[in-house]
């Protein structure tokens, strides 16, 4: 359990760290940005599964397609899912849209929570309860505020939550799942990179671009391989909760790169980070009680021993 909720936290740091990394690559637009993001977390995330030994989820995978050839329509279904998140990803802070997508990083646990509880029958711990009725009130007042959600907020909550139940349906909610994603996504990405205007030019122009670049495939590799990894060891109501930090990141590196959040949408993003910290105080909660527990056991356990020496 701390395993993954160790994992959630790397990767929604690593998701907050990338959204300021696309200023670096400021010559190239967002869809450049997708494919060469692509092309470089594809050998990044290979190494990756490589250090963790998890590089045969990739043979398993393709096992299973050559047992089953019509499970390459759900893998493209998923690698169309994932594209389009990765590449509204970078797209969002590029066009002065942070803000708009961080609130769909907001939206998304919630229909994972619901999900959680109507399709796994999954429960709520009583601080999660409150936690999502913090973020219920946050969201339910930006409706009230106006009356519809910017589309690319749907997107993400609607289109993430239906890519992480069809992958477990689909039995890929792996990294062997998630790279043959990518893979499925190459052809996009190429066709980016080769169509962009100038794209391969700037290399030239700016050599420590290809450096640039490698970097963010790393960082991808890191955040998307530990977000899935979480996504795997965490039951999905607390992958979802735990989920609110990456978006408290997100708006505040929107919030410093210029973006402004309006006066009447300050109640909804104070309710979701009351929500977040709700979250933190139940897992140091938990880790001080898990501490606790543990201190009383040695103390049992020396006490028997010294029992055991009296009594010899």
């Amino acid at each position: 359990m701390l395993k993954g909720i160790a994992l959630s936290v790397l990767a929604s740091i690593s998701f907050g760290v990338l959204y300021f990394y696309t200023q670096l690559l400021g010559a190239l637009d967002s869809q450049q940005i997708f494919g060469w993001r692509i092309l470089a977390t594809i050998p990044c995330l290979t190494v990756f599964l490589w250090l963790i030994g998890d590089l045969s989820l990739i043979h398993k995978v393709w096992q299973r397609l050559t047992a089953n050839p019509w499970l390459i329509l759900g893998l493209a279904l998923t690698s169309a899912l994932s594209s389009v998140q990765l590449w509204l990803f970078l797209w969002g802070p590029v066009h002065g849209r942070g803000l708009q997508v961080s609130l769909g990083y907001f939206l998304l646990p919630l229909i994972l929570v619901l999900a959680g509880c109507l399709i796994y029958k999954e429960k709520l711990s009583k601080f999660q309860a409150v936690a999502v009725c913090f973020a219920l009130f946050g969201v339910g007042f930006q409706f009230w505020q106006h009356g519809s959600m910017a589309w690319e907020t749907l997107v993400v909550a609607a289109g993430y939550s239906l890519y992480f139940i069809l992958r477990k349906k689909l039995q890929t909610e792996h990294l062997g799942g998630f790279f043959w994603d990518l893979i499925l996504c190459l052809p996009v990405a190429v066709y980016f990179i080769v169509m962009g205007e100038g794209s391969l030019q700037y290399f030239v122009q700016q050599p420590s671009l290809a450096l640039i670049v490698l970097g963010l495939g790393v960082l991808s590799a890191i955040g998307l391989g530990s977000y899935i990894l979480a996504s795997r060891q965490l039951p999905l109501i607390l992958f979802g909760l735990l989920s609110y930090l990456e978006p408290v990141l997100l708006a505040l590196a929107a919030l410093i790169m210029g973006e402004s959040i309006a006066e009447n949408e300050w109640v909804t993003y104070i309710a979701i980070w009351t929500a977040v910290a709700i979250l933190v105080l139940e897992g140091a909660l938990h880790l001080y009680r898990q501490q606790h527990n543990r201190k009383n056991l040695l103390r049992n356990v020396e006490r028997v021993q010294h029992r055991l020496k009296d009594d010899a």
